[in-house]
């Protein structure tokens, strides 16, 4: 369920990449730490503060737009509410500037000196990417022309600036520490169901391409299913919605097979299990139960496009001139 299956390194990475594009367009020379945070809670509050500053402008809501995009960040935030149109596009800046503020800015900008410290170093690089390449690849590549366009920037100018400025390399052994800790390499042998949020911007469903890229290149792709629910929200899953998946996964080890996983089936199988399980629950900050909302099943048939920066085991996911597996070391050495 909503599982970080692009690994701990290319998670990691693809934080680097919004992290270093914030940094240099929207807080150059402030003083904020990308990697080797020393004080992470002023770190957090330069961010914040910087994060605030830009969604006061056109300028600036154009390039937190751009910040999301080299993370597949989507644009759609409340679980209960419905996903912004495909051209409203300031209304998914907004949602993509509370993901920063809310979930992903502590995790970039804080939590990271965690990492840091339990690794030994820096886990992270972005020598060789090319940011331009990144952003036609983005789900957000059409939303970020048409801000910059609205704001009267230079998106090629912003995009020259990102490759041009100086490039962070990692420290081998703090990255061995995260590849222990987790990439795959596809080696399952016993059934394995995911189910992910189409609106997750914690864990991108694109996480879901880059494990069925590294399970199908070990071909054991018959024992890989994956299921999507068209809600925003990470984990954002009724109790009747789960009890579905696992009802078939426990189908699965029973029979042999796989059955019913469209979504059709899967929202009947869901259904059927009352009111009182197709419920979205809303917690207080101590998870305390505060509401039990109505809520239909959603699953979906979905298709995410492909992880941005990829990092499994094989090292075969690499095909953009930037280090990968073992490549990273060579690479980082010259």
């Amino acid at each position: 369920m909503c599982g970080v299956l692009s690994g701990g390194v290319a998670t990691w990475n693809t934080a680097l990449d919004a992290a270093f594009a914030f940094q240099t367009l929207l807080a150059p020379g402030a003083g904020l730490q990308v990697v080797n945070i020393a004080d992470p809670l002023a770190n957090l509050t330069l961010a914040e503060e910087a994060l605030v500053g830009a969604q006061g402008t056109p300028q600036g809501k154009a390039r937190i737009a751009l910040v999301g995009a080299l993370g597949d960040l989507p644009g759609w935030f409340l679980p209960l509410s419905p996903e912004p149109a495909l051209d409203d596009f300031s209304l998914q800046e907004a949602n993509q500037f509370t993901w920063d503020q809310q979930v992903d800015f502590p995790f970039a900008f804080a939590f990271r000196a965690e990492l840091e410290a339990r690794a030994g170093g820096n886990v992270s690089w972005n020598t060789g990417v090319d940011y331009r390449k990144q952003l036609e690849r983005s789900i957000g590549r059409e939303q970020v022309r048409a801000l910059y366009q609205q704001a009267g920037l230079d998106l090629d100018a912003d995009l020259d600036t990102l490759n041009d400025t100086a490039r962070i390399s990692a420290d081998p052994e703090a990255v061995h520490y995260l590849e222990r800790n987790i990439i795959f390499d596809g080696q399952i042998h016993i059934p394995v169901l995911t189910l992910h949020t189409k609106g997750d911007g914690l864990v991108v469903v694109q996480n879901e391409s880059a494990y069925k890229n590294v399970v199908d290149e070990a071909g054991n792709g018959e024992f890989l299913r994956r299921t999507f629910v068209e809600r925003a929200g990470h984990c954002a899953f009724t109790p009747a919605e789960t009890i579905a998946a696992v009802q078939k996964l426990i189908n699965r080890l029973d029979t042999g097979r796989w059955h019913d996983l469209d979504a059709t089936e899967l929202n009947h199988a869901a259904a059927a299990q009352g009111l009182f399980f197709n419920v979205f629950v809303i917690l207080d900050a101590n998870d305390n139960i505060v509401a039990l909302i109505p809520t239909p099943p959603a699953y979906i048939e979905l298709e995410p496009s492909p992880y941005l920066r990829p990092f499994d085991a094989p090292s075969r996911d690499c095909d953009r001139g930037f280090p990968c597996g073992n490549a990273f070391l060579r690479f980082n050495q010259h």
